[in-house]
């Protein structure tokens, strides 16, 4: 499968990228500096622009099979992540790419009911509340844009490897979660959506 990642040198974007080249994707790596990523493979192609560059956008979609979403950015303002999403929906449109998966994060949306006092109420509800805005107007872009669309809430990240006996798609009341997922895992997830549609116009959550 043909497929851009847009956020391919972020801390997950890398483990997708890896993972993708592994399974046999044909991958193009979209960032401001992709060469950051130290890879070189046959099947991996870089494409250096910013999201908020129509024009680049639309050169990283085209002829593409699918779309991997995971921007992120070291402020805690801005619509890196809202605006870049929007456009590259747009371009997604024009050139006739259909599947979308979109990471944002666990408390977005209803999956606010998941999180514990910490972090609903301090760390989103205070010092990264722009941040968590920017991920809800992300999430409607997305539902709204009429794609084959999946979004996946994780958890905070860490560096773990992980057991795959992580939790997903649980409920919006469920609170036997750590909070924490494994950035590998994440990308693990993103990528099996690639072609398993049980999550299809859906919002997992992942986390332990």
């Amino acid at each position: 499968m043909k497929i851009t990642v847009f956020g391919s040198t972020g801390s997950v974007g890398r483990h997708i990228v890896k993972q993708a080249l592994a399974q046999g994707h044909k991958v193009t790596a979209f960032a401001r500096a992709p060469e950051k990523l130290n890879i070189e493979h046959e099947n991996l192609s870089l494409i250096a622009g910013d999201v908020y560059d129509n024009f680049a956008v639309e050169m990283a979609i085209k002829g593409q099979d699918a779309i991997l979403i995971t921007l992120g950015s070291s402020k805690l303002t801005g619509n890196l992540r809202s605006k870049g999403t929007e456009n590259i929906v747009e371009a997604m449109k024009v050139h006739g790419v259909k599947r979308l998966i979109c990471q944002t994060t666990l408390g977005a949306g209803d999956s606010v009911d998941n999180l514990n006092f910490l972090w609903r109420y301090i760390l989103f509800g205070v010092l990264l509340r722009f941040v968590m805005n920017d991920h809800i107007i992300q999430e409607n872009i997305v539902k709204e844009s009429g794609l084959d669309w999946t979004i996946v809430r994780p958890a905070a990240f860490t560096d773990e490897q992980g057991s795959k006996d992580y939790k997903y798609n649980f409920g919006p009341k469920y609170k036997d979660l750590t909070l924490k997922i494994p950035r590998v895992e994440v990308a693990e997830f993103m990528l099996k959506n690639l072609t398993d549609k049980a999550f299809l116009h859906q919002t997992p959550g992942l986390s332990y």
